[in-house]
């Protein structure tokens, strides 16, 4: 306002003896010296979908973002989407339907949103791939940063696209607005980011995301890409103490961001409380970062097993894999109580299994086999995986040190958990590797 007032006393009083022509003026003012927003070290974009059953869990989770808010230099920007009726005996302080971005803002008060709220989006369809392209340009456009983390905060169902209808509204699947029944596919990842720009870091606060499978989707638009391999159980990410190293250090790169997230989230599950809703509901956890410019190696490396296995004659040493490897939580109790038809599991504890349980050591089959484990062994613990956390045993009493950092689709006992498009075929992992074969032939093996 005091800018504008001394342009126009300023043009007063140069014309004070014959009120010139104001043709000019809207050229003056476009001209005005406005300074650009602050180039800041971050910027972390949060993509908060609570369009669904999760809508009280969304509205905490903001509330305790807050508690750090951004600062002079990290920008921490948000969509939050919220629709009513989806939860039984939902609760929250304020009550509220649509989709906002705000300019999160540190607030110590747990129970209300006191955030600037900067665009009012009205009830857009946050399971759409394009409307997350879009927070991600406008985030980019209004709050620059030498570094930028995108996060998906929702349900996630790994690279599966569940088949939807309104009676069904399976509680899975990643981004997945309920108000419209659309969510964001497996293949259209990669189109936020051909949209938006490629970003430093992306994770996925959702179930079942870190998947050789999805990852290969979006390798060439992130760094680094955090996310688990199982379901990520509620309170989530432990938001408070990773904003506050972010804050801390705010020129860390990715990886060290990275690093920020998963080691926070394991300190959290590891406090009594949290550990002990492990132990009573009988949950493994897990969380790791992905250093994507090592995928190349990794897809290399899955593709030459893959045809090692398939000519594989020790059947019994792959069936045996199969029972005993640690799988993840994609059925429930009701309906697979021992983990077996679940159809996602560490990749790195099955071809191990494999090795143990192969009974002739001197085949040449099992030898070239051997060789490549070696290889993919190397890339996992020394190039591909930057960090691996892990807590506690499921209920079949597998322990979590098990994982690796990365599932993939290894099927399971027959049987139906959920109903999803056959689609695996039209994924860039399976265009790359061919995995789709070595799944057939798998399946084969009971």
């Amino acid at each position: 306002m005091k800018k504008f007032i001394y342009l126009f006393v300023s043009i007063i009083c140069l014309n004070i003896q014959g009120f010139a022509q104001f043709e000019d003026f809207s050229k003056i003012l476009k001209n005005a010296d406005v300074p650009s927003p602050k180039v800041k070290e971050w910027t972390v974009a949060i993509y908060i979908n609570g369009r669904n059953n999760v809508d009280m869990f969304a509205y905490t989770d903001f509330n305790r973002i807050e508690t750090q808010g951004s600062d002079s230099n990290i920008n921490i920007v948000a969509e939050l989407g919220r629709a009513q009726g989806f939860l039984p005996d939902e609760s929250t302080p304020e009550v509220w339907s649509g989709v906002r971005r705000y300019y999160v803002k540190n607030d110590s008060d747990l129970n209300k949103i006191n955030s600037d709220m900067i665009v009012d989006r009205g009830s857009v369809d946050m399971g759409s791939w394009q409307e997350a392209a879009d927070f991600v340009r406008w985030a980019k456009a209004n709050y620059p940063s030498k570094k930028f983390m995108f996060i998906i905060w929702d349900h996630g169902w790994g690279w599966i696209d569940p088949v939807m209808d309104s009676k069904n509204q399976v509680s899975r699947s990643i981004s997945h607005d309920f108000t419209t029944n659309n969510y964001i596919k497996t293949t259209d990842l990669k189109n936020i980011f051909k949209k938006a720009g490629s970003v430093d870091m992306y994770a996925s606060m959702a179930c079942f995301m870190q998947m050789a499978e999805v990852i290969t989707e979006i390798k060439d638009y992130a760094k680094v890409v955090v996310g688990s391999e199982e379901v990520i159980q509620l309170p989530s990410f432990n938001w408070e103490d990773f904003f506050g190293l972010l804050k801390k250090y705010p020129d860390s790169n990715a990886e060290k961001a990275g690093i920020f997230l998963v080691d926070t989230f394991k300190e959290m599950y590891q406090r009594p409380e949290y550990f002990k809703l492990l132990v009573d509901g009988q949950y493994g956890t897990q969380l790791s970062a992905i250093r994507t410019s090592e995928m190349d190696e990794f897809i290399s490396s899955i593709k030459k097993i893959g045809d090692i296995i398939m000519r594989m004659k020790d059947v019994d040493a792959i069936s045996k894999a199969k029972k005993d490897v640690l799988r993840f939580e994609v059925g429930e109790v009701s309906n697979d109580p021992d983990k077996l038809i679940s159809f996602y599991a560490d990749i790195y504890n099955f071809l191990e299994l494999i090795d143990k349980n192969y009974s002739n050591k001197i085949d040449p089959v099992y030898l070239e086999f051997s060789r490549e484990l070696n290889n993919f062994k190397s890339i996992i613990n020394s190039e591909l995986v930057i960090k691996n956390v892990y807590l506690n045993k499921d209920r079949t009493n597998k322990d979590f040190s098990n994982t690796h950092g990365i599932s993939m689709h290894i099927p399971g006992a027959k049987g139906e958990l959920i109903k999803y498009y056959d689609t695996y075929t039209s994924l860039e992992f399976d265009r790359l590797t061919g995995w789709s074969r070595v799944i057939k032939f798998l399946d084969e093996q009971q």
